[in-house]
């Protein structure tokens, strides 16, 4: 990281998941990891407790990927929030797109938005679209606005003003009235200076909601693991880069992909050591699978939705589908069988976890041989094989269902798979990709055990198991930069020539910005720049995203042809939002080329030397019984070409190489497989 104290702390990353809170840490030049299994009703004790089994003594870094923002907002059990807007649009944030996502339901019901009516509040004023302010509140009209908020005693303000990306004037007067009320305020030309009313005021609106509760799980968590002044904590942003405890606390709305960000950068970083650039990460962890497509480098999307909210600021465009190994089956009322999205989390678990009751998709991985009850977490936790086996019995017996135990398992990891491999097509094939040139990098404790089958039904010819797999997410935190992401609309209509002059000056603005945040943060190290633009055919309501250059028209007619099949050469083009992204190097990215160890290498298979199988198993493959090798990651030799069947165990996951396919460990220490075509 760019702050170094001369006493060398621990660099220590921690990603908090629905079941397992992984730690990855470097000690000695060397990256080392274990899994405790999270404190779903206060994450922040899980952590603590790993930190003291770490870093007893001395001094840390604590880099923390965090899902209490996402959590927050899934369950609905956020602040009670004020919005202040202009006049006459008090219902914007309810009224939304008017889009259905499901158009022949009549029985959808539609988001809710985050405040009722009796909690928005309209400010008498007006700024035009070229920023000109045309009417400005009274002092009289602030004052009066104060009083009704306070009487409603709201936790956290939100505040969006129309226009006011394109003048801040007259939102700053209100933010200047409203500081009196001492309550956390979130600002929208502050948080997101862009056009589109409504996904801008839902971004400020989350924001806010956000506030007060990852203010307190970040003041708790500083009091726990840092009361001592020994722990420096930072947070990781959906953007893939880290940022300040106090930055994420004043825009928590930033941190609500933390934990999947990290897996992707991760994927990318440990991908690109074994020659991939070209990459779909497919992270599938106890609760939900999250999946990405890397195309040479991260780009981070600028608008995405979380719990049916448009969130407008710079994040990995992750797709999440609430399939993970906690997944719970069920038959529905026509006996259907159904897997998802409700899941046995940390708290019971799966059935073989020793509290569970109901079947779940690393049961059936258990009842399918390709999970080993002795080898789960290094051995570390038995897996109760005995208990699940009698559980699922008795359960399908219930169900008056006839399968026997291995063919409900093999559908329920048909099921999953079907999930799974449709979230794989919306960010690659359904978005003009050809998945056929890309390799599949999987991770999360369950991703490997089923990579090689949705692999092989979307035609990916290579498979990528990194080191750690299990904690990925936390890799991919403890090698992030610090990322700082700055946008301003303008809406500038151009032919072929672009106004390079203007452009400059208010990249050159956002480039002082940046500056004075990260000079403000403490940050000292050189500041990398990728500038872009949101680029657009006139008369179109969307655009793409364009790397700033002189060619920027021409790359935006290339692109264009590229995401839709056609463009329209003789067509004006809109410049619509600048976008800048300022980046400062960590320290550890350079990690990512090492081989990783886990807490308890440097003995067992490897010391010995040994590469052959432990022993034979049998599993189940197409409702028939399969002789498979279980191997070892340590034992397996670099370069090596080994043959499936096989169950290729480690501490933190488990791999499963089906009939032929081909798997060797590259020099890069990454687990690579080959299937047969």
């Amino acid at each position: 990281m760019a702050r170094h104290s001369s006493t060398q702390p621990i660099y220590i990353a921690i990603d908090s998941g629905g079941t397992f809170t992984d730690c990855v840490w470097v000690e000695r030049g060397r990256v080392r990891m274990f899994k405790v299994f999270s404190t779903s009703q206060d994450p922040s004790l899980a952590i603590a407790d790993a930190l003291n089994k770490i870093a007893s003594s001395g001094s840390s870094i604590l880099l923390h990927g965090t899902t209490v923002g996402t959590n927050t907002l899934l369950q609905r059990k956020g602040a009670r929030v004020a919005l202040i807007t202009t006049a006459g649009f008090e219902d914007a944030i309810e009224i939304g797109r008017q889009a259905r996502p499901k158009l022949y339901d009549f029985f959808f019901d539609r988001v809710e938005p985050l405040m009722p009516a009796s909690l928005r509040f309209g400010v008498d004023e007006r700024t035009s679209s070229e920023g000109v302010v045309l009417h400005a509140p009274s002092s009289e009209e602030l004052r009066g606005l104060k009083i009704r908020v306070a009487e409603q005693n709201p936790a956290a303000i939100a505040i969006s003003l129309l226009f006011s990306f394109a003048n801040p004037s007259n939102e700053a007067a209100v933010v200047a009235e409203l500081k009196e009320l001492a309550m956390p305020l979130s600002v929208s030309h502050e948080i997101m200076p862009e056009f589109r009313e409504y996904e801008r005021t839902s971004t400020v609106a989350v924001n806010a909601y956000l506030q007060p509760v990852m203010q307190y799980y970040l003041e708790n968590l500083e009091q726990r693991a840092g009361a001592s002044g020994k722990t420096k904590i930072f947070v990781m942003q959906s953007n893939g880069g880290t940022t300040s405890l106090s930055a994420a606390a004043a825009q928590p709305v930033r941190t609500v992909l933390s934990g999947p960000a990290g897996g992707v950068v991760g994927a990318a970083a440990m991908a690109r050591h074994s020659g991939c650039e070209r990459i779909v990460s497919f992270d599938m962890g106890g609760t939900s699978t999250d999946v990405a497509l890397v195309d040479r480098e991260l780009r981070p999307g600028a608008q995405g939705e979380i719990s049916g909210l448009p969130v407008g600021v710079p994040m990995l465009d992750i797709h999440t589908v609430g399939a993970g190994g906690g997944s719970i089956a069920r038959f529905d009322a026509a006996g259907a069988l159904r897997v998802g999205p409700e899941s046995a989390g940390a708290d019971p678990g799966p059935i073989c976890y020793g509290r569970g009751t109901q079947p779940t998709v690393t049961d059936a991985n258990l009842i399918l041989g390709r999970l080993q009850s002795d080898r789960f977490l290094g051995g570390d936790f038995k897996l109760d094989a005995e208990r699940t086996h009698w559980i699922v019995s008795e359960w399908l017996k219930k169900q008056r269902c006839k399968m026997s135990l291995e063919q409900f398992a093999a559908g329920v990891i048909r099921v999953v798979n079907a999930t799974m491999e449709k979230a794989i097509r919306v960010v690659s094939i359904e978005r003009g990709y050809d998945v056929r040139e890309f390799a599949l990098v999987a991770f999360g404790g369950a991703g490997g055990l089923h990579a090689c089958e949705l692999a092989s039904a979307l035609g990916i010819p290579r498979i990528i198991v990194p080191a750690l797999p299990g904690a990925l997410s936390a890799f991919g935190i403890l090698v992030s930069d610090v990322v700082k992401d700055y946008s301003r609309t303008v809406l500038w209509r151009v032919s072929e020539k672009v106004p390079q002059e203007r452009l400059d000056k208010e990249f050159s603005n956002l480039r002082r910005k940046a500056e004075k945040d990260f000079r403000n943060e403490g940050w000292r190290g050189a500041i990398r720049y990728q500038l872009s633009v949101d680029v657009r055919y006139r008369g179109q309501g969307y655009e793409l995203n364009v790397p700033y250059g002189r060619q920027l028209v021409a790359h935006f007619r290339q692109e264009h042809e590229r995401r839709y099949g056609y463009n329209y050469p003789a067509r004006e083009v809109e410049l619509v939002t600048l976008r800048l992204r300022a980046i400062m190097k960590s320290a550890q990215s350079g990690l990512a080329a090492a081989r990783a160890v886990t807490a308890d290498s440097g003995s067992g298979a490897r010391a010995r030397g040994e590469d052959a199988p432990v022993r034979k198993i049998t599993t189940f493959m197409g409702g028939k019984p399969v002789k498979a090798g279980i191997f070892e990651r340590d034992s397996l030799r670099p370069n090596k070409k080994y043959s499936g069947p096989a169950v290729i165990t480690e501490y933190s996951a488990t791999t499963f190489a089906p009939p032929g396919t081909r798997f060797w460990v590259d020099r890069a220490g990454n687990l690579v497989l080959q299937i047969k075509s």
